[in-house]
């Protein structure tokens, strides 16, 4: 009976992935080569989001992209119940619509901070990323990002959150407030060098926890 026991144990379990929800607007998505959404009229191409990149730096994470593009802030919060659920971690990011549709720099931070405290009050670790520099809207709408950014950096501090520098990881040192080159295909979103190094700052991290 001992013999006929023997390796017949149960393989061990694999453990389930770590489900990253990665919530926003085009720049989560994936644009301009990709959508999560394939009627969307994006394209196709995987490597043009930043979470292709993150998860295949992270042993044992799954991430699911919610990105919808052109959507506001008060649009993307009203998503999150969806995107959360069953995830461990939320990557909140947006801001660039609401600024390039003339909304309040104070009611996109205010979106971005009850998204935050949501994701908090869900259990969920929470990440917050900043706006990213704007080529196509260069000069113009420099400072009201600028302001958003400052009020985003100061939600990850009182929340206590990590953030997420997106515009200092894509900004041109030679060139201030736009992406450098390379890194924008369209002058609106990032380039497949882009996301790729949006995805390693992001594992980079929730590596640090």
């Amino acid at each position: 009976m001992l013999l006929a026991g023997c390796g017949a144990a149960d393989p061990p379990r694999q453990e389930d992935p770590l489900v990253v929800a990665a919530l926003g607007d085009s720049i989560t998505a994936g644009n301009p080569l990709f959508d999560p959404d394939p009627a969307s009229g994006f394209g196709s191409d995987e490597r043009s989001q930043y979470e292709y990149w993150a998860e295949r730096e992270l042993d044992g994470y799954e991430f699911r992209n919610c990105g919808v593009f052109g959507e506001r802030t008060d649009e993307i919060a009203a998503r999150l119940g969806d995107c959360a659920e069953g995830a461990d971690l939320l990557i909140v990011q947006g801001g660039i619509n609401d600024i390039a549709q003339g909304r309040p720099v104070e009611d996109a931070a205010a979106d971005l901070r009850e998204m935050v405290a949501a994701g908090k009050a869900a259990g969920l670790d929470v990440l917050v990323a900043d706006v990213l520099p704007w080529n196509n809207g260069h000069p113009q709408a420099d400072a009201p990002i600028a302001r958003l950014n400052r009020e985003i950096a100061a939600i990850a501090r009182r929340e206590g959150v990590r953030l997420l520098r997106f515009h200092e990881e894509l900004e041109d040192p030679e060139e201030p407030w736009t992406m450098g080159p390379g890194l924008t295909d369209d002058g609106d979103h990032p380039s497949v060098e882009g996301h790729r190094r949006l995805g390693l700052l992001v594992a980079d991290r929730i590596e640090a926890g």
